[in-house]
């Protein structure tokens, strides 16, 4: 329904911004001019609305940063392809708060277990599948070293594009975003073979 998924996206931009804890049935209703009863058409309860918004914004992610790197063929250019999506989708504020995963995995710690922190490490761990399936598939295209540990480079991109999310929402703003493209190209550049593709 489409009033569901304008809910949703109001509610993971505020949820990247304020965290999750500021999203609830009452801001809902007063940002938008819903009535309350007629959010509970849609959300019964608070836990519901956060796994909700965490769905949303997963799909938005996917939309924004996965499905756009995919069209480029496999190798180092989709492993750049991937980090460069999601700096982008950093850069333009598609959620206000940086990126929507960094923000609110930092809120729901290991001190707050529950479905809600479950479903955010889930979305993470998907994106960190993504990054080293693109290195591996890079590695069997003959573009990365062989000896290169998939799970290590991938770890150490993720480091830089967190660091960079991390930096944009600070003093450093945009640097922090040219920092870390920057270092991106420099570790693919050291990860790379003679064959592979040029990266743009």
């Amino acid at each position: 329904m489409r009033t569901r998924q304008a809910i949703l996206a109001h509610a993971a931009r505020v949820g990247s911004a304020e965290g999750l804890d500021a999203v609830s049935l009452q801001r809902l209703a007063d940002d938008l001019g819903i009535s309350k009863s007629g959010l509970f058409a849609h959300f019964g309860s608070k836990e519901e609305l956060h796994l909700a918004t965490i769905e949303a914004a997963a799909e938005i992610f996917t939309d924004e940063v996965i499905r756009p790197a995919l069209a480029q063929p496999r190798g180092v250019a989709r492993v750049w392809a991937l980090c460069s999506s999601w700096l982008s989708y950093v850069e333009r504020g598609v959620f206000p708060g940086g990126c929507f995963f960094w923000a609110v995995a930092e809120e729901y710690d290991s001190r707050r277990p529950g479905p809600v922190r479950d479903s955010v490490l889930e979305k993470k761990s998907y994106w960190s599948y993504s990054l080293k399936r693109a290195v591996r598939e890079a590695q069997e295209a003959a573009e990365i070293d062989p000896d290169v540990d998939p799970e290590q480079l991938a770890w150490e991109l993720d480091s830089l594009l967190g660091g960079a999310n991390s930096g944009f929402k600070g003093e450093d703003g945009p640097l922090a975003l040219e920092r870390s493209r920057r270092a991106i190209r420099d570790r693919l550049a050291r990860a790379s073979t003679p064959a592979a593709r040029p990266i743009d």
